[in-house]
């Protein structure tokens, strides 16, 4: 497929390399700015909550972490 591409783009090696990057940035910009964003509110990652470090659960079964010695 990159080579169809590659041989379907004009204006010889600088044009090429020049329409690659314009290619690359356009579909790196498609998927920025409309896919990522339509597909957001299905992804599972906003679902978490950040607690200042205090938990809701018990936390008695936990031993307490104590730091080890300097090497």
């Amino acid at each position: 497929m990159y080579g169809w591409i590659w041989h379907r783009l004009p204006f010889g090696w600088p044009g090429k390399l020049a329409s690659s990057v314009l290619l690359i940035a356009a579909a790196a910009a498609l998927l920025w700015y409309v896919a990522f964003p339509a597909v957001d509110p299905y992804l599972p990652y906003n679902d978490g909550q950040v607690t200042n470090g205090h938990s809701t659960t018990n936390r008695d079964d936990v031993a307490p972490v104590t730091p080890s010695p300097p090497r």
